[in-house]
């Protein structure tokens, strides 16, 4: 009996815990957009184009650092 007693405001509180956060998110949004988070990770950012390596190369005589002794 004392755990029924326990038992019963402990999930009457998760209850209303989990209707409160379910609320709180409605009211925030979070149900507005539900295709848009599934197509961003389809959609490639890669908006830089390649660049041929020869473009990174140092120039002539700046390939070798001199060094400090």
């Amino acid at each position: 009996m004392k755990t029924i007693l326990f038992l019963i405001p402990l999930a009457l509180f998760l209850g209303f815990l989990w209707l409160g956060m379910f609320l709180w998110s409605l009211r925030s949004g979070q149900y507005e957009d539900l295709e848009g988070a599934g197509m961003r990770i389809l959609i490639d950012d890669d908006d830089k184009p390649i660049t041929d390596e020869s473009d990174n190369k140092p120039e002539k005589g700046n390939d070798i650092a001199p060094k400090d002794k």
